[in-house]
């Protein structure tokens, strides 16, 4: 029988900051893949109808608690893992506010979910579960914000573009350890984080008219490419970013010919 190299079955994917949104997606693909799960949230109470869902798919899901910007959290959280062959950096924040009114606060508070708690957790986790190993997945979660910046978004952008840099220095240094280290940049989908956004009609239609593909990201839309990532497909990928935003990050937009 042809090998399935899409196939997750027997694979331990850690995805970081499950309680909602894209985590959820991604998580819900890597276990239909054959994936095991473990989540993470600040408060692993939270993770209870996840954990369910997963399980109710024929995958376990172990939920534990994990504070990004938490030296001592990454650690014992580390610690608990044991097998882990995939890990997600999805964990992770905004604070939406025009350049002067940002906070060292707010910056801070980005910066450190971001992109200092995506190089803690990686580091961890290479550490005490891949190095020894020789193998392994790590996918960090960008935005289209690594290639692209937007007005009121300047931590995060900055934080973004720092986890697509980051992704390039980790796979540089753990590749001679078999580890694969990439960044999945999703464009505009619908979270509870931005969810604000598109309740505003006018807005939507605004941002649509700047997407080639004519439509925000759907959940599903994230499923193929984080498999691929997680997979013996990829084997041979890494330090790359994979853009998955309908093409908004080519900068077209609507024009008229006359």
């Amino acid at each position: 029988m042809a090998h399935n190299f899409f196939d997750l079955t027997g694979k331990t994917a850690i995805v970081t900051g499950t309680s909602r949104g894209l985590g959820q997606y991604m998580g819900r693909a890597l276990a239909r893949a054959g994936a095991d799960l473990v989540i993470t949230s600040r408060d692993a109470d939270s993770l209870g109808e996840f954990q369910a869902e997963i399980e109710a798919l024929g995958q376990k899901a172990t939920p534990l608690e994990l504070d990004v910007r938490d030296e001592t959290s990454i650690e014992a959280f580390a610690r608990a893992c044991g097998k882990v062959d995939i890990l997600v950096n999805n964990a992770g924040c905004n604070v939406r506010k025009p350049a002067v009114e940002i906070s060292w606060d707010d910056w801070n508070t980005v910066l450190d979910t971001n992109l200092r708690g995506t190089f803690f957790v990686s580091q961890a986790i290479a550490k005490h579960c891949m190095i020894p190993n020789a193998s392994g997945r790590i996918i960090n979660i960008g935005s289209v914000t690594c290639v692209a910046g937007y007005a009121g978004l300047g931590p995060y952008c900055a934080s973004r573009g720092g986890v697509k840099q980051l992704t390039m220095s980790l796979a540089d240094d753990w590749g001679p350890h078999g580890i694969t280290v990439n960044c999945l940049a999703p464009g505009w989908f619908k979270t509870a984080q931005n969810q604000v956004l598109y309740e505003n009609e006018e807005w939507v239609e605004y941002l649509c008219d700047r997407i080639p593909l004519k439509r925000p990201g759907q959940p599903n839309d994230l499923d193929g490419s984080v498999v691929f990532l997680a997979s013996d497909a990829s084997a041979y990928v890494t330090g790359q970013t994979l853009l998955v935003d309908g093409g908004i990050s080519t900068g077209a937009t609507k024009a008229t010919v006359d």
